[in-house]
């Protein structure tokens, strides 16, 4: 009983991690790789092991977010289909590249950029959307986004769905198109790793992720059909904004971490 108490107690932090990160992702087509690589590595796991178990657990917990997103009808399969590929090639690229060598260089100049994006989308959200527009960028943002969550244990959803909100984009079948595209992402990068790193990445904080994930996704899918598009758009934009700025900070030293 000791044993399984331990056990327990070590899963519960990443479960409750997993568990917030991934309603806020389902809910907000972003924020789960984020979150959850920004915790593991502010507990000592490296940026590498942390991509890759923070992956592991999304495989899963993005199939059961998927399931549901289809189950509420908040898919674009024209839009998925445009997406799935290139975020396939791009995170097997970026798996593995940060498997190789460090990619971090990047990274401050990115979050700037989704800074600005997620206070666009604030101010968007308080002007009524009048018009919804396909999107004309799609694939270039798949290899973006897909390279970037690779390398940087989080970012296809801040990358992805943002930039197809700023173009127009339905927000509720866009947060969930990307969500659902996802979860071949994260399979292809889940076994570049595994090829790569061996099981040695995946940990138990990679088992307290996934429950804590797979128990929130149903309940995301349906916060992003029942939430009204201007308010999800609020959302997105203040989700971006905060885990954008933080990124910043602790990248220039502000914090530590």
């Amino acid at each position: 009983m000791e044993i399984s108490g331990d056990i327990l107690s070590a899963l519960l932090p990443f479960i409750l991690i997993g568990f917030a990160a991934q309603l806020i992702d389902g809910a907000l087509g972003m924020a789960y790789g984020v979150i959850s690589s920004t915790l593991l590595i502010a507990m000592g796991v490296s940026p590498k092991h942390a991509s890759a178990g923070v992956h592991a657990a999304e495989t899963f917990t993005t199939a059961v977010s998927g399931i549901s997103h289809i189950y509420h009808r908040n898919i674009d399969w024209k839009l998925f289909r445009r997406l799935a590929i290139p975020g396939v090639i791009g995170g097997v690229t970026g798996a593995y590249v940060l498997s190789n060598i460090d990619s971090g260089i990047i990274k401050p100049f990115v979050l700037m950029y989704l800074t600005a994006v997620g206070l666009w989308l604030i101010w968007r959200s308080t002007h009524e959307i009048k018009q919804v527009h396909s999107p004309r960028i799609v694939t270039p943002l798949g290899l973006i986004g897909g390279f970037l969550d690779a390398s940087g244990g989080g970012g296809w959803g801040p990358v992805v769905t943002s930039n197809l909100l700023l173009q127009g984009s339905n927000p509720r079948t866009t947060i969930g198109t990307v969500n659902t595209a996802e979860f071949l992402l994260t399979l292809s990068v889940s076994i570049t790793f595994l090829l790569h790193l061996g099981w040695e990445a995946f940990t138990i904080a990679t088992t307290g992720l996934l429950i804590g994930g797979v128990v929130a996704a149903p309940l995301g899918a349906k916060l992003a059909k029942h939430i009204a598009p201007n308010r999800l758009l609020l959302l997105v934009g203040v989700v971006l904004t905060l885990t954008s700025a933080y990124g910043i900070a602790r990248a220039m030293g502000w914090i530590g971490g």
